[in-house]
């Protein structure tokens, strides 16, 4: 079929922004609690590892509902699948804010919102695929994983001012509201697929669940690239967890902790849009994999040694801005190398990885921190030679040949 019998529509794009609402809120819900840790447990009663518990807890529920969540995603669609996790958020972001000064009530809400995580995460890939060519799905797949930076960042830096002014009750209470608007935004303008198709055939047709996902497990290319994620998305999710802990040692406070947390998600958000949008247009991916890991690495070298605030925001942003430009472009490459596996498939895989290894990771973190400074640099370092070991494997990671013949007539 040529290109010229098949059609992009321009409605992809309020499609993909209603997607990118829900995908940011519900990062939100996630990541509330990490830049008022202290603030939390002494308002709770509780340890700060309890309050860690509240975000470790979507990892966990991630590992159990991930598979199901993407059967959901590639059988029944985006709408019922995403609507699913997005009615999940609205709902139990509401309890949390009509719950708040009860612990165990906010954490059986978090769980609730856990459960919704990946019905909404794991279709980054599914919305690129049904809404746009070959050609834009990792920018369309980067503007998704944009959304979770968006989200986080904006946690990071609004709720320790939220708490100052209202409290941990008025924080919970303002982002169930907000939870609440993104359901309506996703039902009023969230459509299943365009009326056509907007590739080729052989660029849409996917193989069945279970049998695609058996197939890409044993795929070289696929196994390798899983490693990658398992360190990469585990470091994140570990460091973004404990990153009030991580500065409070050497003197910070929780705002500028929300800072430094924020500004690593801006560094991310930004490079989530520059290195997909250069990996499209040259089309090549691994190349930019690499890149991104060595940044992270890089900066995350930063992030445990600096001793002041201005190199530690500098080491932020740099951490920021490639780990999670690598996000996005992992995503897309991993639906394109196992293609013909569903892409919810694929980057639901990719996403368990880093749950797993973000549970590891948090409570490794925690466990091995000094005893008498509560100083996280032991297992910072322990991270760094395991960013380290993900780069040696990324050197050995390939383009998949659809890649370069996307642009060429069938």
């Amino acid at each position: 079929m040529a290109q010229s019998e098949f059609k992009v529509y321009g409605q992809r794009w309020p499609v993909l922004l209603a997607f990118m609402v829900v995908v940011a809120v519900n990062q939100m819900m996630w990541i509330t609690f990490a830049p008022v840790t202290s603030s939390a447990a002494e308002y709770y009663g509780v340890s700060n590892l309890s309050i860690g518990l509240l975000s470790l807890v979507f990892m966990a529920v991630y590992i159990v509902v991930s598979i199901p969540a993407s059967w959901m995603i590639d059988s029944y669609g985006v709408r019922v699948a995403v609507g699913i996790g997005a009615a999940l958020t609205g709902v139990f972001g509401m309890m949390r804010g009509l719950a708040a000064d009860s612990y165990t009530l906010v954490l059986i809400a978090q769980i609730g919102i856990a459960v919704g995580q990946p019905f909404i995460l794991n279709a980054i890939t599914t919305v690129a695929a049904r809404w746009f060519p070959l050609e834009e799905r990792a920018t369309a797949a980067g503007l998704g994983s944009l959304a979770m930076y968006l989200g986080i960042m904006a946690a990071l830096m609004i709720t320790p001012n939220l708490t100052i002014r209202s409290e941990i009750s008025g924080m919970l209470t303002t982002y169930g509201i907000v939870s609440l608007a993104a359901i309506a935004i996703f039902f009023i303008f969230v459509k299943e697929r365009p009326p056509t198709p907007p590739c080729r055939p052989d660029q849409e047709e996917r193989s069945l669940v279970y049998d695609g996902l058996k197939e890409s497990l044993r795929m070289r290319e696929f196994q390798l690239l899983l490693f990658v994620f398992f360190v990469g998305l585990g470091v994140f999710n570990a460091v973004t967890t404990w990153i009030e802990d991580i500065v409070r040692p050497r003197g910070f406070t929780i705002v500028e902790a929300g800072n430094i947390g924020g500004l690593m998600i801006v560094g991310g958000i930004i490079g989530a849009v520059i290195i997909p949008l250069l990996s499209d247009h040259f089309r090549k991916r691994t190349p930019f994999l690499l890149a991104a890991v060595v940044g992270a690495t890089v900066g995350l070298i930063g992030v445990t040694f600096a001793g002041s605030y201005g190199p530690l925001l500098i080491s932020a942003f740099i951490f920021g801005f490639f780990l999670l430009s690598a996000g996005p472009l992992g995503f897309q490459y991993g639906a394109e190398i196992t293609y013909p596996t569903p892409e919810g498939t694929s980057n639901g895989m990719m996403l368990l990885m880093g749950q797993i290894s973000g549970i590891a990771f948090i409570l490794g973190m925690d466990s091995f921190k000094s005893a008498d400074t509560g100083a996280m640099s032991n297992p910072l370092i322990v991270l760094i030679g395991l960013m380290v070991l993900a780069l040696l494997i990324t050197t050995r990671l390939k383009d998949a040949p659809s890649l370069a013949a996307a642009a060429e007539p069938a």
